[in-house]
């Protein structure tokens, strides 16, 4: 059974790693032209199309679209001042649902 100290030593590694600001900091445009990221990355794509695994595809493709979205000026401004925009989350808290929606559904329905 998982004890609190064991989780509060994992959050106190995490802040210590800094892991958070670093994905925060990604840039995408830097990451996609790194080769020790990008032949990796097209090796894992080229194998997925070789074995057609089209169901981990999409599902990749839909993890890095969030990913994407994540970083775009209008998540940026969903929170202005202390204050949630009702109106602009509303869209992506539907997108988010039909993203999770489809992820589920690719992972348990059958070939």
């Amino acid at each position: 059974m998982l004890t609190f100290s064991f989780v509060s030593s994992v959050g106190d590694f995490i802040s210590a790693t800094k892991v958070v600001e670093q994905i925060k900091e990604v840039e995408a445009a830097a990451l996609f032209t790194n080769p020790w990221f990008l032949v990796p990355f097209i090796g894992l794509v080229g194998y997925m199309m070789y074995k057609q695994a089209w169901k981990d595809i999409i599902i990749l493709v839909i993890f890095i679209g969030a990913w994407y979205a994540s970083g775009t000026e209008y998540m940026q401004t969903l929170v202005v001042g202390d204050e949630l925009q009702i109106g602009k989350v509303l869209p992506v808290v539907f997108g988010g649902a039909v993203a999770l929606g489809l992820v589920v559904y690719l992972l348990i329905s059958r070939d």
